[in-house]
């Protein structure tokens, strides 16, 4: 029968005389070797390299031929041979863990001396057959921490004598077992702690370049603001908005499904791949369907986004967009009536083939005066102090409590009643606003648009009416564009057909020609100014330089059998408005030119 033994640490004899005989001095051996592990352990960052060192010190110490190092792997099933000295080489081998006498061992919490391998049934004798080793007794020693198993030490044929290991080896053996074991746990232990750091870094990073994807916030009185609070140091919820060349405002806002960084490594995609595409596509549907498609490609099996993307039109105050799977936008009308709009087609990235046609279903909503909200469920199903949720009736109750605000206001106030940070939050909390309630200073490709809702005095030369719009660009072609956009809607909104529109944005846009050539001579760096005022029976065009002022007398159109270059524009904006002149110098300079164009008679223009 093989002989197996257990014993535990106190069994160990202490010397007697206080350490000044043999034992004392191997005590003090003992205690040497293990402080010299427990050191390299802590020094070293390379676990592996530490555990090769171990065991060879330990299979020196204890004299035997060969021994090996076991650990248990995460799911504590199997065990795995990480280093190994002597005769054989079986770094890497794995048992089952409850395989062998090592297997026994760690099961059993319990060291052991097996004298006659051949005689012990838990023996596992495949190592030697594959190594031609021949392995006559074992001592062997388990791993703990506390409750934790880490897994086992094992030695083979003790050198010299009988080759047998004594209680003695074994007693030694848990000793150093013990302190292997509190060694690598701590430095495991360690080791998560620097990969725990490592990946908060990288994490703060993440959403360092989350933020940064996020749109810098306009003036007070810009129409459209957005706030963004993650759950945790990423979020797979965005929003981003940003003007275009033609004065029109381009929006979204959206939410990822799932969390963490693949949530936030698909929000940067879609958040980018919008900003980038809407820049040139002006159709909102269109481009819903373009970023399906690319996220479709590459999208994570399972995951997909729902977003809102539109473009608004201060000038007109309508908002065109898309609703892909997204909570249904909340419209607030300017006599305080809420309308929610639902989705009409499902998120991102699930097939392109549930789409009909090349486009996402489009809404168009006139807000004239009130404001559209847009927002993810986190804001919704954010718990209020008193533990309950806040929901789409608590979200108009804050935005009518704080309707005085302005929309950064309105949209701080209904994010502070759901984060006040003496708790986790529950989800990202995302919200956007637009408002069509409140002057707009917009600043978009070197141009400036002022909309205002009351009569009021401009340049020192308007007439009593109301002022529909002022815009200021540089004395740059290109940047006529938007005043050209500009003068057309106008038109059109007082009541003028396309034809006569056509006509409006076509003097205007000589007489502002003029100034870049004439006034200006070529330079870029002027300004051009051009207020619309509405009176009862006509509109009237404001357009005003600060070149050098000019002398009126030598500007008048040539005559049409006079075939040159020049003059033809002076003639075409006299054949179509009906009152073309030079106002005074304003008393800062400059020159300004007065166009009157009389309204159509109809229901709301009588004269």
């Amino acid at each position: 029968m093989a002989k197996r033994q257990s014993v535990n640490a106190s069994d160990t004899p202490l010397p007697a005389g206080g350490g000044g005989g043999q034992a004392g001095h191997q005590i003090y051996d003992h205690l040497e070797l293990l402080a010299a592990m427990g050191q390299d352990f802590a020094s070293s960052l390379d676990i592996e390299a530490s555990l090769k060192r171990a065991i060879q010190h330990i299979t020196e110490y204890v004299d035997a031929e060969g021994g090996a190092l076991f650990l248990l792997d995460e799911t504590g099933e199997t065990l795995k041979c990480h280093a190994c000295e002597g005769p054989s080489e079986i770094t890497g081998l794995t048992l089952r863990c409850d395989q062998g006498i090592v297997g026994r061992c760690v099961q059993n919490d319990i060291g052991e001396i097996v004298r006659d391998v051949t005689k012990d049934p838990g023996f596992h004798a495949g190592v030697d057959e594959q190594t031609g080793y021949t392995t006559r007794s074992i001592l062997c020693a388990p791993m703990r921490v506390k409750d934790q198993r880490i897994g086992a030490i094992e030695l083979i044929n003790k050198r010299g004598g009988d080759g047998l290991f004594e209680e003695s080896d074994l007693h030694l053996l848990q000793a150093m077992s013990a302190s292997a074991a509190l060694a690598i746990h701590n430095a495991r232990q360690a080791e998560a702690l620097v990969e725990q750091e490592r990946i908060a870094r990288e994490l703060e990073l993440a959403a360092e370049i989350q933020r940064s994807l996020l749109p810098e916030a306009g003036e007070d009185d810009y129409p459209v603001a957005g706030v963004n609070h993650a759950a945790r140091t990423v979020s797979g919820d965005f929003y981003d908005f940003f003007p275009l060349d033609d004065g029109r405002i381009c929006f979204t806002l959206g939410d990822v499904s799932g969390k963490g960084m693949n949530a936030a490594l698909m929000m940067a995609k879609t958040t980018s791949l919008y900003r980038c595409l809407g820049k040139t596509v002006r159709q909102p549907g269109r481009l819903m369907a373009r970023i399906n498609a690319e996220i479709c490609e590459t999208a994570t099996r399972g995951m997909f986004v729902t977003m809102v993307g539109g473009i608004y039109d201060p000038s007109t105050g309508i908002v065109r967009f898309a609703n892909a799977g997204h909570e249904p936008p909340l419209f607030h009308d300017a006599e305080g009536n809420f309308h929610a709009l639902p989705a009409e087609a499902p998120p991102l990235g699930i097939s392109p083939a549930l789409v009909d046609g090349l486009e996402f279903p489009e809404t168009e909503l006139k807000l004239d005066g009130g404001a559209l909200y847009i927002f993810t469920d986190g804001v919704t199903e954010g718990y209020l102090e008193d533990g309950r949720e806040l929901e789409v009736g608590g979200l108009k109750r804050l935005i009518r409590e704080n309707a005085a605000l302005n929309v950064k206001g309105k949209l701080d106030a209904v994010i502070d009643c759901v984060d006040r940070g003496d708790a986790a939050l529950r989800d990202d909390l995302t919200l956007l606003a637009i408002d069509d309630a409140v002057p707009l200073d917009l600043r978009a490709a070197g141009g400036s648009v002022v909309v205002v809702k009351t009569p009021q005095d401009t340049l020192k030369a308007a007439e009593e009416g109301e002022v529909l719009l002022s815009l200021t660009v540089p004395s740059q072609a290109d940047r006529l564009k938007l005043i050209r956009n500009a003068v057309s809607e106008t038109a059109r909104f007082c009541g003028c057909d396309k034809d006569v529109s056509r006509d409006i944005v076509i003097a205007v846009d000589e007489a502002c020609q003029n100034v870049i050539r004439h006034a200006y001579g070529g330079s870029p760096n002027g300004e051009i100014v051009l207020e619309i005022i509405r009176r009862s029976d006509a509109l009237v065009f404001l357009l005003r330089d600060f070149a050098e002022s000019i002398d009126v007398s030598s500007v008048k159109p040539r005559d049409l059998d006079d075939i040159k270059p020049g003059g033809l524009g002076t003639h075409f904006m006299r054949e179509v408005m009906d009152d073309v002149r030079f106002m005074p110098t304003p008393a800062d300079g400059g020159n300004l030119l007065r166009m009157v164009k009389k309204l159509p008679k109809g229901p709301d223009n009588e004269t």
